[in-house]
């Protein structure tokens, strides 16, 4: 088995362990959960209410369940690197195997379309009633940065991606929100050289004479 450390760090960050079977949030019941999140046993069979598990027994339930998600995911041939490979595991232990099927995720990653397949995985952070889940937000952050960590550097030092974003710039809600993420994480410095090189103070002052 390749080496998913990083997965399996995630899985243990977000979901903690609990030495006793809890419920389901959202029924109150099954599906029960022990350990680090794990909801069948390497035979098959179900957490029940009332099961309990030491550290050890969850840390080996935890690798079985990774090497299994990863088995599945690699039979879907999806070109990914291995750190995409490593941030699924860890998203689809978080969302459950069927649900990551029918997401838009997989066309994306069809497609090559990197970008957009992490941006998807953030939409993952609501309960059944629609409301953010803290806890996934930061889950889904750290589990986007080991997505996208192994991307070729051509396509980011290239101006590539940035140009195409230009172009296709529309200023709907996803794409302002992409932007201001994009803003908050760049060197104000770095920022203020753009601004000089972009003209940008001389575009809004044509902006305005147009008003």
């Amino acid at each position: 088995m390749s080496d998913y450390s990083r997965a399996i760090k995630l899985i243990k960050l977000y979901e903690g362990f609990n030495e006793r079977a809890y419920p389901d949030p959202e029924t109150g019941a099954e599906p029960y959960s022990v350990g680090y999140g794990t909801q069948f046993y390497p035979d098959g069979s179900p957490v029940k209410q009332g099961n309990c598990c030491t550290k050890q027994k969850a840390a080996e339930y935890l690798l079985k369940e990774v090497q299994v998600i990863a088995d599945d995911l690699r039979q879907l041939n999806l070109g990914l690197d291995h750190s995409m490979e490593e941030a699924l595991v860890s998203f689809i232990h978080s969302i459950g195997w069927d649900p990551f099927l029918y997401s838009d995720i997989i066309d994306y990653c069809d497609k090559e379309e990197w970008i957009s397949a992490a941006e998807a995985m953030t939409h993952w952070v609501f309960d059944n009633q629609h409301k953010v889940i803290g806890n996934l937000v930061e889950r889904r952050r750290e589990e986007v940065r080991l997505f996208l960590s192994e991307m070729n550097a051509n396509a980011w030092t290239s101006g590539e991606v940035l140009l195409k974003a230009f172009r296709m710039y529309s200023a709907t809600p996803h794409e302002i929100r992409a932007i201001r993420n994009l803003e908050n994480q760049i060197n104000p410095y770095v920022l203020a050289e753009f601004n000089n090189q972009f003209h940008l103070a001389d575009e809004d002052s044509n902006y305005k004479s147009w008003e």
